[in-house]
């Protein structure tokens, strides 16, 4: 193989690799959000329930 092809196949798998890391930390912060949000939902029900 020739050195343009070797670094193009480098270049693109540390495109994936980095792709791939920035997609891991949004399903974190999702996740994170999603169970605040039901949280907060328990807690008003909770509330309304006491009254």
């Amino acid at each position: 193989m020739t050195i343009t092809v070797k670094i193009g196949a480098a270049l693109m798998l540390l495109l994936a690799l980095s792709s791939c890391g920035n997609t891991i930390r949004g399903v974190g912060r999702d996740t994170a959000n999603a169970v605040n949000a039901t949280q907060d939902a328990g807690h008003s029900v909770n509330r309304a329930a006491r009254r």
